[in-house]
């Protein structure tokens, strides 16, 4: 519709903290691939950031092909445009509600946390924020030839040419119900589904255009982009674990090896990532297939982007507690402890009906602290040390483990 682009935002009651200073500011990215998800979600309740003296604004912005499509004559990115706009809306009004323009955090989970890691590399954008929280980050950078070829089918389905003129003719709801359709099409059985996301990534998403995206995120930050802003990422355990559950009866009696040759993986690389995670390969093949698949969408991000950050101020986190419901610490499953909203609509069901307060109350607060004061309350990630926070890990578990991801390793190096 019209009301594509909005914000909401979550003010504290005092216009100002003491001596009259402004409040920081928090910038929410919602997740959902790209195609899906909303900021109205009450998971994304400001309520408690802003009793903690923080101004948050969530964002909306065009989804699908309508915000990545790439087509001659209209501008590209334009769902990248929309976070620019809201975090210029944000550093021109802001203030009406408190809030310090020149001290905004960006942050964002799955897609949303692929966004402000695209935000930070981006070197137009650095002007917009000082801090950055990327949590289950799904860093994407689309090829522009993809880019076309995902238009060009979607143009193909729905009988027009792909262009902008074509394309402005069909009715918006037909549109989605098209992209939905070849999404469907795309990933059919689970194992199909793995390893399309696996080789290709998402279909829509940030386009490397040589303008907006001079060039992929990775390869921005190892040339120094973003290297004066802060960083906390991470992710949960087994983001996408659950998605192979199906598979454990027929993959009892498949070795973890031969099933990671049938994805692709090369022998030295699959043998090491097999010694490397041997605690999963005990749980079986599919649970094991459902770790690579973790590991490879979302947790090697993590070590790829301190990495790539060398030097610059950069923090590492885990989110390790089991769903009582769904057996993994699962995606999404962490959203609701960050913004400590554990009573909101639909957690109970990831959740379970008594999730723990003690764990919103130490993620929680280490996303205030690094809001208000640019560190989260732990040890930086180094090249030498790696220190790792864990959030619910079991107790035999340290606090902060010294190399967290240690079990990516065979994906990165």
């Amino acid at each position: 519709g019209d009301d594509t682009l909005s914000v909401n935002v979550f003010a504290p009651d005092s216009p100002a903290r003491a001596g009259g200073a402004r409040h920081p500011v928090l910038v929410y990215i919602h997740g959902g691939a790209f195609v899906q998800g909303s900021p109205a979600s009450p998971w994304y309740d400001g309520g408690s950031f802003a009793r903690a003296g923080i101004v948050v604004v969530t964002v909306s912005y065009r989804l699908g092909f309508d915000g990545f499509g790439l087509l001659p004559g209209a501008p590209t990115n334009r769902a990248v445009r929309d976070w620019i706009a809201a975090l210029e809306w944000v550093r021109a009004n802001v203030s009406a509600f408190g809030g310090d323009p020149d001290d905004v955090t960006i942050a964002g989970q799955s897609a949303g946390g692929g966004a402000v890691l695209t935000l930070l590399g981006m070197p137009d954008a650095q002007h917009l924020f000082r801090r950055v929280l990327a949590i289950s980050a799904a860093l994407t950078n689309v090829p522009p030839a993809r880019a076309a070829t995902a238009t060009g089918r979607l143009a193909a389905r729905l009988g027009i040419a792909p262009t902008r003129e074509a394309f402005a003719g069909v009715d918006e709801l037909t549109v989605l119900t098209a992209q939905q359709a070849l999404e469907s099409e795309r990933h059919g059985s689970i194992i199909a589904s793995v390893r399309s996301r696996l080789a290709e990534g998402l279909t829509w998403g940030p386009v490397v255009d040589g303008e907006l995206i001079p060039r992929p995120t990775l390869d921005a930050l190892a040339a120094g982009v973003g290297a004066d802003k802060t960083l906390v990422l991470g992710t949960t355990d087994d983001e996408f674990t659950m998605i192979t559950d199906g598979l454990a009866g027929p993959l009892r009696f498949v070795p973890p090896a031969l099933a990671l040759a049938a994805l692709g993986v090369g022998h030295a690389m699959r043998w090491r990532y097999i010694r490397d995670n041997r605690a999963q390969r005990r749980l079986g093949t599919a649970a094991f297939l459902g770790r690579y698949a973790t590991d490879r969408i979302f947790r090697d991000t993590v070590p790829l982007v301190a990495r790539a950050r060398s030097g610059s101020p950069t923090w590492a986190y885990r989110f390790s507690w089991p769903s009582p419901t769904k057996r993994w610490a699962l995606h999404c499953l962490d959203v609701p402890f960050w913004w400590d909203v554990l009573d909101a609509d639909g957690v109970a069901r990831l959740a379970g009906p008594h999730p723990p307060q003690e764990l919103a109350d130490a993620m929680h607060g280490a996303a205030v602290s690094f809001v208000r004061t640019g560190d989260p309350g732990w040890p930086r990630w180094t090249p030498d040390e790696r220190a790792t926070r864990m959030f619910g890990a079991a107790p035999s578990v340290p606090t902060v483990a010294a190399d967290g991801y240690a079990s990516v390793r065979a994906l990165v190096d």
